[in-house]
């Protein structure tokens, strides 16, 4: 199973921590700092989760993750949002545009890994298991 994050966050100190953090523990972690071409670099990389800052140069936070949702290749991808900002009303709107989950910052490193963990555990569930080894057809 893929194991591969798009992290899209323009503070360098935070991307680099949350980098190594997942890294560290087996996933593959593509870093872009800009919104403004966000989804194209998302798209590209066709990954199993996202993790989006809310507020971004060139285009928000908000904005990527209504542009992505309107792909229907996009619908399910499970998207984590970060922000400064944990207002419940920046809350709802980020859920209206389609976050899977929201987390304000400043976060722990467990709780950013348990997020991920659980964001991918879910979105992929429903995935057929592998044949067992050793059974016979």
């Amino acid at each position: 199973m893929s194991r591969h994050v798009v992290l899209i966050e323009d503070e360098t100190n935070i991307a680099e921590a949350i980098r190594f953090l997942l890294t560290r523990d087996g996933w593959s972690v593509d870093v872009h700092g800009n919104g403004g071409d966000a989804v194209e670099v998302i798209r590209a990389a066709g990954p199993d989760l996202v993790i989006l800052d809310l507020m971004l140069p060139g285009k928000s936070g908000l904005e990527v993750i209504q542009e992505l949702r309107a792909f229907d290749d996009m619908q399910d991808l499970p998207v984590l949002m970060l922000t400064a900002r944990g207002q419940l009303k920046d809350r709802e709107m980020a859920e209206r545009a389609g976050v899977t989950r929201f987390m304000t910052k400043p976060f722990s490193n467990s709780e950013v890994l348990t997020a991920v963990r659980d964001l991918h555990a879910q979105a992929y569930q429903d995935e057929p298991a592998l044949p067992d080894q050793g059974a016979s057809s």
